[in-house]
């Protein structure tokens, strides 16, 4: 993985530190055109990969990306599921109704026949299923990385269904020839999980920051298991919400031996460059 990876956050208003800057992002990134102009940005400052959600304009932006030489190098990370398209299609729809939107082919019918023991009996091809539909629109562009989504794995990790993280990564390593991902807020927990699945080196995209901001367990128990270097680790949310200014956050992310990479997302020139150009030298100092 690259060192630095760039995130979709401000595209589609989630700021975890101001609502007000979230209604202008909102605003802002109306247009799919906007996002590109970004994206490109982000291009030129030497961020080559972009990790985002599977959320519908998405599917604008791997349109450019597949139809453009330009982006012959450019790398996307999709993180599935996006679950307010889910959740939305439950209220509106019914558990059977989002199923058939979603799930292709007529595996509706024998769902619809067999009802929750179809689900327990063959879970697996179901997974399946939803997991491809998610990457239809991936298909073309190089999606070295695929994640599932932290409000998924926490979920999962927290009801004892570790057999569902295990059915999503071979899924995503046999059928998609990907890396699988975990994102998580509980980095612990979740890697001596899969360790005792039989995972072993896991990809994990985790909150990690100066001050513990989203760090279950507390910020001395990271350091720890960062330190044994049992997992390819993305740090997210090295910022805490902006409670921690550029330059402190970025300095102490990049010192920790064990972290391989970077996640931010930003949408000006200027925060763009400050930051790619921060991790770049304290990582150069810390190697």
């Amino acid at each position: 993985m690259d060192r630095v990876l760039f995130g979709d956050n401000q595209f589609f208003g989630v700021n975890h530190s101001s609502d007000e800057k979230a209604r202008a992002q909102t605003i802002r990134f109306q247009n799919n055109k906007a996002i590109m102009d970004v994206l490109d940005i982000a291009m030129d400052e030497g961020i080559n990969t972009f990790m985002c959600t599977t959320h519908d304009r998405i599917e604008y932006v791997c349109n450019v990306v597949r139809d453009n030489p330009k982006y012959q190098d450019f790398k996307i990370y999709p993180c599935m599921p996006y679950a307010h398209k889910y959740a939305n299609a439950v209220t509106e729809l019914g558990i059977l109704g989002t199923v058939k939107q979603f799930v292709p082919g007529n595996v509706f019918s024998t769902f619809a026949k067999g009802g929750l023991a179809f689900m327990k009996k063959d879970f697996a091809s179901l997974a399946g299923l939803m997991i491809d539909a998610e990457l239809k629109m991936f298909k073309g562009v190089n999606t070295p990385v695929i994640w599932m989504q932290n409000v998924i794995t926490d979920l999962l990790l927290g009801l004892g269904m570790v057999d569902f993280l295990v059915t999503f990564y071979n899924h995503v390593k046999e059928k998609h020839n990907a890396e699988p991902g975990f994102i998580t807020m509980n980095l612990p927990l979740l890697l001596d999980t899969l360790e005792a699945a039989g995972i072993s080196n896991p990809t994990i995209c985790a909150s990690i920051n100066k001050i513990g901001f989203r760090m279950s367990g507390g910020k001395e128990v990271y350091e720890k298991v960062i330190a044994e270097k049992r997992c390819r680790l993305v740090a997210m949310q090295v910022l805490a919400a902006g409670a921690l200014p550029p330059k402190e956050a970025f300095e102490y992310v990049s010192t920790l031996d064990g972290v391989e990479s970077i996640l931010f997302g930003a949408s000006s020139r200027a925060n763009i460059k400050q930051s790619k150009g921060l991790i770049d030298s304290f990582s150069l100092s810390a190697g």
